[in-house]
């Protein structure tokens, strides 16, 4: 944590992430546009963002795309947010919407965090129900191989359809896979009013990826969450990775998941 204050400290580096909420995955050069600054200048102040974890880059083509990650300031207000007072907490909280709050005409969403722990392990709490139903009370049915179905479990809903698949399966290294299918147990399971479900069943079908780097004795894990930039759901689920990858964080390194808000 002390790399995240210390990157937050530079009014510089702030206002850098305040370009990537306004509009994330951005280039090198379209972060230059505007600013005076060096293009090397701030090409150095992103290398302190992403080694403090607010940032990440995503090789696309030629191009090295920029996204603001969120998962620092919530693990941030984890830790300490039960120990401030009422206005403390408000002003903790506006910061951690702030730089969760996507755009409507964004589509990709990436997160990145260190996990203390080894690929293997990480795979299987990526996979395995026993773990999945801990820390995001979700569970998965599948044999995880490349175009395989892939059962959702959530609330006592089941969700099942023949586009609910496997899309990469590459252990200990990368796994990505469809979005469940919005039905109507699912709904009435997790509380969605119906007009919602409705509007986010029409949608583009959204795909996740999860991508695994080893980095000493810790794990680099990067999800990347593709969404219909048209719809409603990219608003939702940014909302909810956060608090999912930092329990994730705390139950392969303490043995407990945060406990549920």
């Amino acid at each position: 944590m002390d790399a995240v204050f210390k990157a937050l400290a530079d009014p510089s580096r702030r206002r850098l992430l305040d370009r990537l909420r306004d509009r994330d995955g951005q280039t090198l050069r379209e972060l230059c546009a505007g600013l005076d600054m060096a293009r090397q200048s701030v090409s150095k102040h992103l290398a302190v963002l992403e080694g403090a974890g607010l940032v990440t880059a995503v090789r696309q083509g030629r191009e090295k795309l920029h996204y603001l990650n969120a998962v620092p300031i919530n693990a941030i207000a984890e830790r300490w947010i039960s120990r401030f007072d009422q206005g403390r907490v408000d002003a903790l909280a506006d910061l951690k919407r702030a730089l969760e709050q996507p755009l409507m005409d964004s589509k990709t969403f990436v997160y990145t965090t260190y996990i203390r722990t080894t690929p293997e392990r990480l795979w299987q709490a990526l996979t395995d129900s026993a773990f999945t139903e801990r820390y995001w009370g979700v569970g998965f049915e599948s044999d995880w191989k490349k175009g395989s179905p892939l059962v959702w479990k959530q609330g006592g809903a089941t969700m099942a359809d023949p586009e609910q698949i496997v899309l990469v399966s590459d252990p200990y290294r990368q796994l990505a896979y469809t979005w469940h299918s919005f039905t109507d147990e699912w709904a009435k399971a997790v509380g969605i009013a119906e007009d919602v479900r409705a509007q986010i069943a029409v949608e583009r079908r959204s795909n996740v990826t999860f991508d695994l780097e080893p980095r000493g004795d810790q794990v680099k894990l990067t999800v990347t969450h593709d969404f219909d930039p048209e719809g409603i759901l990219h608003d939702m689920c940014s909302q909810g990775w956060p608090p999912i990858l930092s329990s994730l964080k705390t139950l392969l390194e303490t043995g407990e998941p945060l406990a549920a808000h």
